[in-house]
């Protein structure tokens, strides 16, 4: 009851901070972001923005605008902002402004340079401007600095680049925005928009620590676009567990997550960026942006993987259909694949709790394994990371990024010692080595690797991956350290899962391959051992290949989730007292299998289990419930 009434007062307090009108999904709201390029042509209703926006509205529902002011050293002017304001107030619509603080987004996105007298009057002004005709106003992805002119050198000195963007971007926020756009207007609630990079915010000036409480409100930036083709090369899950980090760090004032198109090979990609923002609880998506959302549906849009259908119904999606009345007609853009999506996902969404998850510490302003829970998450191990050391937890998992907190080690013994269990990383080893951590136990990450295919995990005979890949070798001393899982080459072996006792408490060492993405390549028997030390405070787990997410709640809900090209069988297991598994969508309900407990001495302790065989089709996810 008690985690109940605190998302029950996070969504007031949500409610009060972003306006609270109507809204035609029944568990979020819907946003269209219009950047400064479309914003100042708003001024023609009959010839573009009417047209346009009747187009979308046919095929999506919309509850809101944001009109951007400023982009690329354009600024609307104020008829066009008056015009376009009244036409979507005239249609019941809410209406927020937006700011992008670049001088050039084509030119590798040139920002401005805060230590610029200049440049910091233009960034006042444009708050100013901003505040005076909006009481809502959002700032997109680029509120950092990239900029290295001379005057920045030398006004940096011999502080570091990381170090000086962060005070000088800190100082920004305070004084050239949000200071002068509640002088300008008392009334103006200042939300930052973080992007999706946020282990490298700290370099650029992005500042976790000190804006969330400058700001009135957070946003999150959920896109991760094809983790192959684009630059950035992130996971699908980040675009859950970025939600739930950003809401960690402002309980109540992360408002949402935000999606575009951009880099989206299919519809299906398009719609899993979607579904996942939303299955991490945000309370209103923003669809970047105008323009885009009204691009032509093109043959290559659909996906079919392997002839199998997936959750995002093509043919479904294509029936005729007008939202905002008159003779329905056959769906012609981009936005329809984004409106298909919500009405799926809007059914079952009320039948799920407030998101639960294995804690990880990531302490502000640090780096190391880069992203590495969003990799974890694609294994099916439920993530819920923290700004904030997780002492209350029985089991915590710590990455090398942990390393910036100098009293860390000190953390791990307090857990291990009150009976709690801790899970490290092979990169923290090796950044804690001398530093305390042999204390606990004479573990060596040591400079050889390994090229590895075949795996010990839980039976007397190997089994096998189809990709060898390449581990670092972690050196323990027999009889002190378990192996819960090994990799083999030849008559040799390794480590991929270590087990040790300290004091009441139980240590864990899980090597990372050099790769991360390879994870995805440990068989099906690794992944399960390694599922289940994790999960040793979770009701429910999965065992099955990688690329597979499990997102957990409070009430006794999951999602399970397929990145995979073709349908797969894979086992969901309760605890004990679990013994039916409903799927939420279709209705249908299966009695468990009783497993008797695990009689593996490496494996954690269980009283027993119920078993439940499913089958997820390729790119698609399963709603349940277990009772």
């Amino acid at each position: 009851m008690r985690v109940h009434k605190s998302f029950f007062c996070s969504a007031l307090l949500l409610g009060s901070m972003f306006s609270s009108f109507s809204q035609q999904y029944n568990n979020f709201k819907v946003a269209v972001y219009c950047r400064a390029y479309e914003t100042q042509k708003m001024y023609d209703t009959a010839g573009y923005l009417k047209p346009v926006w009747e187009e979308m509205t046919r095929q999506l529902k919309v509850d809101k605008v944001y009109l951007e002011t400023h982009r690329d050293l354009i600024i609307v002017n104020q008829r066009t902002l008056d015009i376009a304001k009244k036409f979507f107030k005239d249609r019941g619509i809410e209406v927020a402004g937006g700011i992008t603080y670049t001088i050039s987004e084509p030119n590798r996105f040139q920002t401005f340079c805060y230590s610029d007298t200049n440049d910091r009057k233009k960034v006042k002004e444009i708050a100013e401007y901003t505040a005076k005709n909006f009481n809502e106003v959002i700032l997109d992805d680029f509120f950092f600095t990239n900029c290295k002119d001379d005057e920045a050198i030398k006004d940096k000195g011999t502080r570091s680049w990381t170090q000086y963007r962060l005070e000088l971007m800190a100082d920004a926020a305070k004084n050239l925005v949000v200071g002068p756009a509640k002088a300008m207007n008392p009334k103006v609630k200042m939300v930052i928009k973080y992007p999706n990079w946020y282990e490298h915010f700290q370099g650029l000036g992005f500042n976790l620590e000190k804006e969330p409480s400058i700001f009135d409100g957070i946003y999150t930036g959920t896109e991760t676009r094809d983790a192959v083709r684009s630059a950035q090369h992130l996971q699908p899950y980040l675009g859950y567990n970025i939600v739930r980090y950003f809401s960690n760090i402002k309980p109540g004032g992360n408002g949402g997550g935000w999606v575009d198109p951009g880099g989206m090979e299919n519809f299906d990609r398009y719609a899993e960026q979607l579904w996942i923002t939303l299955f991490a609880r945000a309370p209103e998506v923003t669809l970047f942006d105008f323009r885009q959302l009204v691009r032509s549906i093109v043959p290559t849009d659909r996906a079919i993987w392997q002839g199998q259908q997936t959750s995002f119904d093509f043919d479904e999606m294509m029936r005729p259909i007008n939202l905002n009345g008159g003779q329905p007609a056959k769906p012609t853009t981009i936005a329809r694949a984004a409106g298909y999506t919500f009405e799926m996902t809007d059914k079952f969404l009320d039948k799920l709790g407030n998101p639960v998850g294995i804690k990880s510490y990531r302490p502000y302003h640090s780096l190391g394994e880069d992203f590495l829970q969003n990799y974890l998450g694609m294994i099916g191990l439920p993530m819920d990371q923290r700004a904030v050391f997780p002492a209350e937890d029985s089991i915590i998992l710590l990455t090398e990024e942990a390393k910036f907190d100098n009293k860390i080690v000190e953390k791990i013994k307090g857990q291990l010692t009150r009976g709690k269990s801790v899970i490290i990383t092979s990169g923290l080893l090796k950044a804690l080595q001398g530093k305390g951590i042999e204390d606990i136990a004479e573990l060596r990450y040591t400079d050889r690797k390994a090229m590895v295919k075949n795996y010990m995990a839980g039976s007397r005979e190997p089994v096998h991956s189809e990709k060898a890949i390449l581990i670092p070798q972690i050196a323990y001393l027999t009889n002190d350290s378990w192996e819960m899982v090994s990799a083999i080459d030849g008559p040799d072996g390794w480590p991929i899962l270590l087990e040790t006792d300290y004091s009441k408490g139980k240590f864990y060492v899980l090597t990372i391959p050099e790769n991360f993405a390879d994870l995805y390549n440990l068989p099906a028997e690794a992944l399960n051992i390694i599922r289940k030390a994790f999960s040793s405070q979770m009701k429910v787990l999965i065992e099955g290949p990688g690329n597979i997410s499990l997102y957990v709640y409070d009430n006794n809900t999951c999602i399970v989730e397929s990145f995979l090209p073709q349908a797969t069988a894979i086992k969901i297991i309760t605890a004990k007292e679990y013994k039916r598994l409903t799927d939420l969508q279709t209705n249908e309900s299966w009695e468990g299998t009783a497993r008797d407990p695990q009689r593996f001495w490496f494996l954690p302790k269980d009283n027993g289990v119920n078993v439940f065989n499913i089958t997820v089709k390729p790119h698609s996810f399963r709603v349940f419930k277990f009772e």
